[in-house]
């Protein structure tokens, strides 16, 4: 299967996201921070980054910007459990960022599967023209 890296500074959720992902068959790598995903990133080459948005160090906005220009064929799922400040969705402003998708803790066992699964899923083949 493919190789997920969490970055969260929260034992907990790294804990219960690895045990589903390796449920799944996915070899899991842990971050808790940013500064740590960005060196493991360079060593372990994963297909998959989950990130939270708010850590110690390097929090997960800047995380995802430095994705974006290091690697940017890196599928990203940004999660949070922060509530919008002031009318502003941390979550939306990581999309715009470029995570490809984003999911509020708490989450279920489900919703982190169905979205994993469809992040790391084969892009379909365009049928060819006649020729």
């Amino acid at each position: 299967m493919a190789t997920v890296l969490i970055a969260d500074d929260e034992q907990t959720v790294r804990d219960l996201v690895k045990r589903i992902l390796e449920m799944d068959g996915h070899r899991v790598i842990e971050a808790v921070d940013g500064e740590e995903a960005m060196r493991k990133l360079h060593v372990e080459k994963p297909d998959l980054v989950l990130v939270d948005l708010f850590m110690p160090r390097k929090e997960g906005l800047e995380t995802i910007m430095q994705l974006r220009r290091t690697f940017p064929d890196v599928k990203i799922i940004a999660i949070s459990g922060g509530n919008p400040t002031h009318g502003i969705s941390f979550l939306d402003t990581a999309k715009r960022l470029g995570a490809h998708r984003t999911l509020a803790k708490p989450f279920s066992m489900e919703t982190i599967r169905d979205t994993v699964a469809e992040l790391l899923a084969p892009a379909p083949v365009a049928p060819r023209a006649p020729a």
